[in-house]
């Protein structure tokens, strides 16, 4: 029979997986930005951002059912705060693999409207879309570290100085955003502005997403005295 310590360290591997998977499949958004733009093979990456997705929901099922098949005899004493989140935690896990889908769904797109990427939007998009991988390398260590902590009744973490990085890129990501739409409609050489709006929004849409995430650890951490996900306004007094 399983005991506690195999079930914590079974979901934390099981995590740290797919949030692998999750960052391979969102560094190969830049890379397909730029190859579409120098008109190379790009729907081959598209095509293996595809093959990834299907992966990530595939882990991401297997993760879930870890989490619901358990019994008390599983999760046991070290693991108690999963038991407490155990909802919030399959909502969480949820909305992590809407990073993967929103990915593939950014890059299906450009490959079907066909927008030109020689103008200054496309230019934006194209640095929204390295703000977004940096996003998800952080958000990769938030989450290894928030999983660890609820596996583990003694474990503390600090998750503070990821999540607020996590937060002023996506700040950035809005700059680039109203940058991308305003331009495409100031752009008189610009037929379809419209295109390059939509384009704009979805990749805040990801942007939003992973910070999102960080809220929902917000949330679940606040119950949580060992996991540290706000500064202390104590502290910044000095």
């Amino acid at each position: 029979m399983s005991t506690d310590a195999d079930f914590g360290e079974r979901l934390e591997a099981q995590t740290a997986a797919y949030l692998a998977r999750i960052d391979d499949c969102v560094r190969l958004l830049p890379r397909a930005l730029d190859e579409y733009a120098e008109g190379g093979a790009y729907r081959e990456t598209v095509d293996e951002i595809d093959a990834i997705e299907s992966e990530c929901d595939a882990q991401v099922r297997a993760i879930t059912g870890v989490i619901t098949s358990a019994g008390p005899d599983d999760i046991g004493l070290l693991n108690t705060r999963i038991n407490f989140n155990e909802s919030a935690l399959l909502d969480f896990y949820k909305e992590l693999d809407v990073v993967a889908n929103h990915t593939e769904r950014i890059v299906q797109e450009v490959a079907m409207m066909r927008p030109s990427a020689e103008v200054d939007s496309f230019a934006s998009m194209r640095e929204m879309a390295d703000r977004i991988v940096e996003m998800t390398a952080i958000l990769g260590d938030v989450v290894e570290r928030f999983v660890h902590g609820l596996a583990r009744s003694d474990a503390t973490e600090t998750l503070t100085a990821g999540i607020e990085s996590i937060r002023d890129l996506e700040s950035e990501c809005d700059d680039l955003r109203n940058d991308a739409i305003a331009t495409a409609f100031a752009d008189d050489a610009i037929d379809q502005p419209l295109v390059y709006r939509e384009l704009a929004i979805l990749l805040d849409e990801l942007a939003n997403t992973i910070e999102d995430l960080t809220d929902r650890i917000v949330v679940i951490a606040s119950k949580e005295p060992g996991i540290v996900t706000e500064a202390d306004p104590s502290s910044e007094k000095n």
